[in-house]
């Protein structure tokens, strides 16, 4: 691939991502479950809902649920927005959870992504509140439930801090969308 084409390919992937940011609703990953309201949990707030009918290409009329009102602030910066409030089992503390995720920049450039590597194509798994991730995927993982996706802008206490890490530069803020694909409950059931 010359650099020409490099950068050809950045720039769609780029205005690619950035859609899914600014309309969560053309996301992929949004399309994979059907949303369902979420229950209000610990420090998470109520989950309200919208219905919007549209037409797919074949003329079938398809209604889907967005939630409207699922942003959530901790007081030590980590932001959490559920962009589609799956159905499925609810990560909790001491359980194996398998995600996709992309991560990206505040403007908007993706550094990472679960599907680019070969390994994590088929999800990433790690188990949460184990300390094997940063601590803001530790703790803004915490109450999603399988088949859901949520946005967290993670502040760099909750990242990697001042020090620099692969292609994230020490003291930035993080952004990722995390799609929950399994949970097995720390007794090792998959739900």
């Amino acid at each position: 691939m010359t650099v020409t084409q490099t950068g050809i390919a950045v720039a769609i992937a780029l205005v690619v991502v950035g859609a899914v940011f600014v309309f969560p609703g053309l996301s992929p990953l949004a399309l994979l479950a059907p949303a369902a309201p979420q229950a209000a949990g610990a420090g998470a707030a109520m989950a309200s809902t919208t219905d919007a009918t549209t037409t797919d290409t074949t003329g079938q009329s398809l209604t889907t649920t967005m939630p409207t009102d699922t942003s959530t602030n901790t007081p030590n910066g980590l932001q959490t927005t559920d962009e589609v409030v799956g159905t499925g089992a609810v990560a909790e503390p001491g359980d194996t959870v398998t995600v996709n995720y992309v991560g990206a920049f505040t403007n908007g450039t993706v550094f990472d992504a679960s599907a680019k590597h070969q390994e994590t194509a088929n999800g990433f798994s790690f188990d949460l509140g184990a300390g094997h991730v940063i601590p803001g995927w530790d703790q803004g993982v915490v109450g999603m439930k399988v088949g859901g996706t949520r946005k967290l802008v993670v502040p760099p206490s909750l990242g990697y801090g001042p020090n620099d890490y692969g292609p994230i530069p020490g003291n930035s803020t993080l952004v990722f969308e995390i799609q929950l694909l399994k949970v097995e409950k720390g007794s090792g059931t998959t739900r």
